[in-house]
């Protein structure tokens, strides 16, 4: 398996990106090739200052770079020897040799953007959407989208829930995802247009366990396995989720040192492994599902740890058939949607 890592991408970049693909490299197969896609003298000379001997590395050279600030369809058009967009252009299907899983911190708009240009969208799929990992107490929750598409209709999102459903059952081993859509309340006539055309869409599919809407505050509650919602509020929720988690840590670690410093001590492993379990960057990276080919997006401040983690998640989910799975299984969606006359 072939997997590219954008070397240039994220805020630590290209020193805590190029650390944790040669930590990666003792976790992969001796079948597996890992591809550096940036600036070849700064990854060549990082090699040499390391020592690093591999067959298994490949440097592809890409001299540009997409900053995290820039506009992502216009730098995706105009820098067509960015990182980016060269490792989009070598998971194309029409590449030679084509890379089986690509990562990046990058440019998260970017990063869509060009995924969509030359890796092009799954049969029957409008819009890709990013998919992460929520861990909760009564366990993991996907959330779709958290930022690909930030104005979806109505039958872009009955397609994340059936998508979100797909990956739930392949990657998280969730026997019958129960499929939520996330609204304001609960109630039939509350939410837009869109949520309730989108509501009925997902009440059509066969083999889909939707449960009607859900709120903000259940989704840490177990209230679903997946749910789904536009770009716009699964990132808010997700970097709130984020903030609040590592704030409560660090609250309650303070609170417990000043009470007791040897208490603190005994309940330092405890909390750490809790933290653990909560940490993105344990998780690597979410996928961009609905792309023809597998795209992991890590968060823009990944460590070496993340990317290492990224890597090992990309290799799983180029091996889990995900996308054969969601071609399959969209082909129930497609009908209802034309029957049920929704607006493209």
């Amino acid at each position: 398996m072939r997997i590219g890592v954008d070397v240039m991408g994220g805020d630590h970049a290209p020193d805590e990106i190029l650390k944790g693909c040669f930590s990666a490299l003792g976790r992969l197969s001796a079948d597996d090739r890992l591809v550096l896609i940036g600036q070849r003298e700064l990854i060549d000379e990082a090699i040499a200052e390391r020592g690093v001997s591999d067959e298994r590395l490949e440097v592809h050279h890409a001299p540009e770079v997409i900053g995290m600030d820039e506009p992502p369809v216009e730098a995706v058009r105009e820098k067509r020897n960015s990182s980016i967009v060269v490792m989009a252009q070598l998971a194309s299907p029409k590449a030679a040799n084509r890379l089986d899983a690509i990562v990046s911190a990058g440019n998260t708009g970017a990063c869509v953007a060009a995924a969509q240009m030359h890796m092009r969208r799954l049969p029957a799929v409008h819009r890709p959407g990013i998919a992460v990992t929520v861990p909760t107490f009564a366990g993991p929750v996907v959330l779709i989208d958290v930022g690909a598409n930030i104005e979806p209709k109505a039958h872009h999102l009955a397609q994340y829930g059936l998508m979100g459903d797909v990956y739930a059952r392949k990657i998280l081993g969730v026997e019958a995802p129960r499929v939520a859509l996330m609204n304001v309340g609960g109630e039939e006539q509350k939410g837009t247009l869109e949520m309730r055309q989108a509501r009925d869409l997902l009440r059509t599919v066969r083999g889909l366990e939707f449960i009607g809407y859900i709120e903000g505050r259940a989704v840490f509650d177990g209230g679903a396995d997946v749910v789904v919602t536009d770009g716009i509020v699964g990132n808010v929720m997700i970097k709130l989720a984020e903030g609040l988690s590592s704030g409560i840590f660090k609250a309650l670690a303070h609170e417990v040192f000043e009470i007791d410093p040897d208490l603190a001590v005994r309940l330092e492993p405890v909390v750490k492994s809790l933290y653990a379990k909560h940490d993105y960057h344990e998780y690597g990276g979410a996928p961009l599902l609905g792309v023809n080919g597998y795209s992991l997006i890590s968060h823009g401040s990944s460590e070496a740890r993340t990317i290492a983690n990224a890597v090992m998640r990309a290799r799983a989910l180029a091996l889990s058939g995900v996308n054969e799975a969601i071609s399959e299984r969209l082909a129930q969606l497609e009908e209802p949607a034309r029957t049920a006359d929704v607006p493209a």
